[in-house]
């Protein structure tokens, strides 16, 4: 078999050390794939397959892409969630023996991107790793290479909990070990719909040591050792932008499951999946892309302490009281650029000269914000502005460096100042003395010859020339001149003086070229040790912006500050949707109170479909959010309560990936909030059990109420169309009824919106129905049939009714053994099933389980 040409041998081994990377093979000018990667790559960017000979009997498959434009074509694949292994020349290929030596550089996936093209300006961009020990625990650790972050959180409460932390966060790849079970492996795939690599490396790097000073855990410092080790493999550099890496207290922030994050649309809307309707999008007034991506963070893990969370109402309420001074700070804010990713850029080396101006002139607003700041009253402003430390060293720096508007390239010169090197003076001085020269001498030339056209010009190839046109040779003095290069219409020439000149020209020129580079390389690797500073302002400044950002949105939309109960009381007064007031822009939104104690922990709520109900539930989690966040709430005066977690079920929804139906799901959100609430958790039920027949999802109901009543005592809020249920509150002391208000007119239900105590009357749903324009002939039929449903409990049809055999029972009302349609052995199935429904422990068993018991039993009383 014939072998493979050196070049393709080369490829192939690099290739075999980056299997799950698209190998970017650089050859000249372009960036080569072959083989299956240019089969696939020609699909995903769409882009020309050809072939190529290889040595081979046929040639091989082959694409490729022009290096200057590849990171658009990089793009494209990360975005796929797929890795790129960038392969260039290591060597000269002018002193190179044989093939010339290549590497790979770095690996780009889709947690590790750098480039600004490829990242979302308010977004992190983590990559996580996944780390499992024997006692059951697991440390997930998050990082975002473009900022240098690292935080760590300890999960000691098993699988799910790990998926629930991974969901809450915008992550993009998981690195874990290549043991992780299959089946774990796919429920991350499948779940999180993230890109998965592999490092089992856990070995610790001693070059980081001073990243894991807070690390006093070994599990942490593994799983640490983890994620850095797969970042240097990848990365191929050192990284002195890495911060310090933060332990994440779980039990110091209110906890958001998957299921609630999605439902109450904390970041992103569930159907668009996108930022417009969601709780950030009405927040998000902040004026920088730190601001941005720190409120996203805070949004993510509201506090628990009341102290912190005090220390930034009462810095939003100073920036209210002063919308003069606010509006100053915003403007200033809006010149200051991305700190926390050019300080990343600095020290990757991805940073031009562009990006350090900005830098500089973000610096230099630094003394304006900071007597701003300490024109507001309150002492927790005075605070943040007393963080703010102004680095003159390094704006020095950069001021006597770099020029105000300098190039993208940082290796065509036109990057530093006159002054600053004497070197670098002295060729320029050479480069420009020369130049004017030149121009000297084609006046000269023009003058001694008398040709007015003569002119003297350059191009790479022959360096510099005196063209003169054709009709003008016999102009010339003999001997002079020596012939160049002929044209169509003139003649070039040179003479030893000229040449003289072009030769100190040129050497000047690429001189100050290669000088400005290697100036502009150690600037960069001064401002290197200037990185912790600059993080540390971008810190306090991504502060001052979320908190102004609340002030201005509070103050906008009419917000008020909340206080916090000391007896488990929670009050609001004319309390808001946040977000859907600001989509009904005509100010028909329709305030609501709410109120629940000790003695009132659950609200059973009863009305119509589009009444509001789910509004309500919505509209009390994102309060308690927004307060527990540091901002002020939609309301005209709320007390609130710090709860330690919120969980939720509202809305319908498949689960297609995992195979499960609505009402599965519906189970499982359920089981999750009875599972892990307590006494100081919010929990949201809306329509618990309409996933499956009249009797199954009312019995399921009753029981969860119950046992959230009984068991948790957690703040509740319950609702439901079974009206069956209102009758709870004569049994259960902390149920309240409490309904929203609608009315019948001229046949038509008018939607009031308004919370009132006690149940609902009726339900509308056929009215809802008409609402939704079905055809009038199957409305009056419905109509038709609901009047003989609660008259004689019968079905009807066009011809004669049949006595309705439903196989279900009643949970409300006991057995009346007179009834005429019940006979002694109905009876007795009737209370034998009532027995076992009352000793069956629904809550011991799975959903599955639990459908398969309700069953069962349907199964015994259809017998008779």
């Amino acid at each position: 078999m014939a072998k493979y040409t050196p070049m393709m041998e080369q490829y192939l081994k690099i290739k075999a050390e980056n299997k799950d990377a698209f190998l970017f093979f650089r050859l000249g000018d372009f960036y080569e794939m072959f083989f299956d990667d240019a089969i696939q790559a020609s699909r995903e960017l769409e882009i020309t397959l050809t072939k190529r000979d290889s040595g081979q009997k046929e040639p091989i498959p082959m694409c490729g892409v022009p290096y200057h434009a590849a990171e658009n074509y990089i793009k494209t694949l990360i975005e796929k969630g797929y890795k790129v292994a960038i392969c260039e020349q290591v060597e000269d290929p002018k002193t190179a023996k044989g093939v010339v030596k290549r590497e790979v550089v770095q690996l780009i996936t889709p947690g590790t991107v750098m480039e600004s093209a490829m990242l979302r300006e308010g977004e992190n961009n983590y990559i996580a790793s996944l780390s499992h020990f024997q006692d059951g625990s697991y440390v997930v650790v998050y990082h975002d290479l473009s900022t240098g972050e690292n935080r760590l959180a300890l999960i000691m409460d098993g699988w799910d909990a790990v998926i629930h932390e991974l969901y809450n966060q915008p992550i993009k790849e998981i690195v874990i070990s290549s043991n992780l079970p299959e089946q774990l492996q796919q429920q991350l795939k499948g779940k999180l719909n993230v890109t998965l690599s592999y490092q089992d490396i856990v070995d610790f790097n001693a070059e980081y040591r001073d990243l894991c000073e807070n690390l006093n855990d070994e599990r942490l410092l593994k799983a640490f050792s983890r994620l850095l080790n797969y970042v240097q493999h990848t990365q191929k550099r050192s990284l002195h932008h890495l911060q310090q890496a933060k332990v994440i207290d779980l039990q110091h922030h209110l906890s958001l499951d998957m299921y609630s994050k999605r439902n109450l649309e904390l970041t992103e809307t569930i159907i668009k999946k996108g930022k417009h309707g969601s709780l950030l999008w009405v927040l998000d007034k902040t004026v920088t892309a730190m601001g941005s991506r720190l409120l996203k963070k805070w949004l993510e893990r509201p506090l628990l302490n009341q102290k912190k969370i005090e220390e930034r109402l009462e810095i939003v309420e100073g920036f209210i009281q002063a919308f003069m001074e606010r509006d100053q700070l915003r403007e200033v804010l809006k010149s200051v650029y991305d700190m926390e990713r050019l300080a990343g850029r600095v020290a990757f080396g991805n940073v031009n000269a562009r990006d350090l101006v900005q830098l500089k002139q973000s610096l230099e607003k630094l003394p304006e914000i900071k007597a701003i700041l300490s024109g507001f009253q309150g002492e927790e402003i005075n605070k943040l502005a007393d963080k703010i430390l102004f680095p003159n060293q390094l704006v020095d720096l950069l001021n006597t460096s770099l020029v105000d508007n300098p190039p993208i390239s940082i290796k065509e010169g036109s990057i530093i100042k006159d002054g600053y090197h004497s070197q670098l003076d002295t060729y320029r001085d050479a480069s420009r003395n020369g130049k004017q020269w030149i121009a000297e001498l084609e006046l000269k030339e023009k003058k001694e010859t008398n040709i007015k056209s003569l002119k003297i010009g350059y191009n790479r190839v022959f360096g510099y020339y005196i063209e003169v046109t054709k009709a003008n040779l016999h102009l010339l003095p003999e001997g002079k001149y020596e012939r160049k290069q002929t044209l169509t219409n003139a003649e070039r020439y040179i003479t030893p003086e000229l040449k003289e000149k072009e030769q100190l020209i040129l050497e000047a020129e690429e001189k100050i070229i290669e000088l400005e580079y290697q100036l502009f390389l150690e600037i960069r690797d001064q401002i290197k040790e200037h990185i912790p500073q600059l993080q540390h302002i971008a810190d306090v400044v991504s502060k001052v912006d979320v908190l102004q950002a609340f002030a201005t949105v509070s103050e906008i939309n009419n917000y008020r500050r909340p206080s916090f109960s000391s007896n488990n009381t929670l009050t609001i007064k004319k309390g808001r949707h946040p977000v859907i007031e600001q989509v009904m822009k005509d100010g028909t939104f329709v305030p609501n109170n709410i109120s629940l104690n000790s003695e009132r922990n659950m609200l059973l709520i009863t009305g119509p479909n589009m009444s509001g109900k789910s509004t309500y539930m919505r509209q009390l989690a994102l309060t308690v959010i927004m307060g527990q966040i540091g901002c002020f709430v939609p309301c005209e005066d709320a007390e609130l309560i710090i709860f330690d977690q919120i969980f939720t079920r509202i809305g319908a929804a498949d689960d297609l990936v995992s195979g499960q139906s609505t009402f599965m799901v519906e189970m499982l959100e359920a089981k999750h909030a009875l599972s892990h609430a307590t006494d100081r958790s919010l929990i949201l039920l809306d329509e618990i059990g309409r996933g499956t027949s009249t009797y199954d999802g009312m019995a399921l109901a009753q029981a969860i109420v119950e046992y959230i009543h009984n068991n948790l005592q957690a703040k509740t809020l319950f609702s439901t169309h079974y009206h069956e249920l209102t009758i709870l509150e004569e049994s259960l002391p902390q149920l309240k009824n409490i309904h929203v208000r609608a009315e019948e007119y001229e046949g038509n239900v008018v939607f009031l919106h308004q919370i009132k105590e006690g149940p609902a009357d009726k339900s509308y749903g056929i009215h809802v129905a008409k609402l939704a324009e079905l055809p009038n002939e199957l409305i009056d039929r419905a109509s038709e049939i609901l009047e003989k449903l609660e008259n004689e409990g019968k079905p009807t049809t066009d011809g004669d009714t049949e006595e309705i055999k439903s196989g279900q029972l009643s949970f409300f009302n006991e057995v009346q053994t007179s009834s005429p349609t019940l006979n002694e052995k109905q009876i007795g199935s009737s209370e034998k099933v009532i027995k076992d429904l009352k000793e069956l422990d629904l809550f011991a068993l799975t959903p599955l389980d639990a459908m398969n018991e309700l069953y069962r039993l349907q199964k015994q009383v259809k017998k008779y």
